[in-house]
């Protein structure tokens, strides 16, 4: 494999905080980004890991409020809630050449930070994983899998090769897409039923596709057919055999985030999709309803 990357982590939290740790174990230099006092924290203590898949470790990162020194490139990880904010930390000129990887939840992020960034830096990614940050610097990682779909339909294939290799071969399974409408979309189309069914009514998953079948399955049938409609293929079927493939207790980030008081990516998910239902004529209205009803619960 190539030369050890310097890559900057933008929010280290569940998700970012369990690559940094990774990529870092595994010989990359690796720049947390965070406010002052968790960057401070990360500097003395590194980050922790509790994982079944990897065990249990601590890896040392570099960390600053803002990036000040070129990498190779950024994973973006923080919430939808909080890019905005965040996006401050790394100026365009100090991103230079590096490639920008947003991980985060929705469809309608690459456009903005393309408006921001060299286009054609802006290489998207999905990742399915369960990870949660405890405190600052300490991960819980529960899911047996990690894994990394990179995209990014004007971005270079070979620096999106490189970087899955290492991402691969720091313990994560990562690939390439081959197209970015559908990679996006197939998180899309898995979160946006789970996420709001299992925050709506306050269960897990295995309670969800039980008690409330015929509203997953709508839900599933409307979030297919907005996909199809965006350009991404969907399989209905397929998904449903994954949500009753899941652990019963398998709760929602944004079900997690209503239990515990913080802004939910209400918008980012239930919000984008009802904008792209809207703007290809599919009629959606289970999805409208729970939104709808999530919103006038103060979400």
């Amino acid at each position: 494999m190539t030369h050890p990357l310097t890559v900057a982590v933008l929010g280290p939290g569940g998700t970012g905080g369990l690559l940094a740790a990774l990529l870092s174990r595994s010989g990359h230099r690796v720049i947390c980004l965070a406010g002052e006092a968790t960057a401070d924290t990360l500097r003395r203590t590194g980050i922790t890991v509790r994982s079944r898949q990897f065990g249990d470790f601590t890896a040392a990162v570099d960390a600053g409020t803002e990036l000040r020194e070129p990498v190779d490139a950024c994973l973006v990880t923080v919430k939808h809630t909080a890019l905005d904010a965040a996006l401050t930390r790394v100026p365009p000129a100090a991103l230079g050449d590096a490639l920008l990887v947003p991980l985060l939840n929705g469809v309608e992020h690459p456009a903005a930070l393309r408006a921001r960034y060299r286009p054609e830096l802006v290489a998207p990614a999905v990742i399915r994983v369960e990870s949660t940050r405890v405190s600052p610097g300490v991960i819980e990682h529960g899911s047996p899998f990690t894994e990394v779909d990179l995209a990014g339909d004007a971005v270079p294939r070979a620096r999106l090769d490189e970087l899955a290799g290492h991402l691969s071969a720091s313990g994560a399974t990562a690939r390439v897409a081959g197209d970015e409408t559908a990679a996006l979309w197939a998180k899309m189309a898995f979160l946006a039923p789970f996420a709001l069914l299992t925050t709506r009514y306050g269960v897990p998953l295995g309670t969800a596709r039980t008690r409330h079948r015929e509203e997953l399955e709508a839900l599933v049938a409307e979030t297919a057919a907005v996909s199809r409609a965006s350009g991404a293929p969907a399989d209905p079927a397929q998904a449903l055999a994954r949500y009753d493939a899941f652990p019963s207790a398998t709760r929602s980030s944004m079900q997690r985030d209503a239990e515990a008081g913080r802004p939910l990516e209400l918008d980012a998910i239930g919000g984008a999709l009802l904008r792209a239902a809207e703007r290809h004529a599919v009629p959606v209205p289970v999805t409208e309803r729970l939104v709808r009803e999530l919103r006038a619960a103060g979400h």
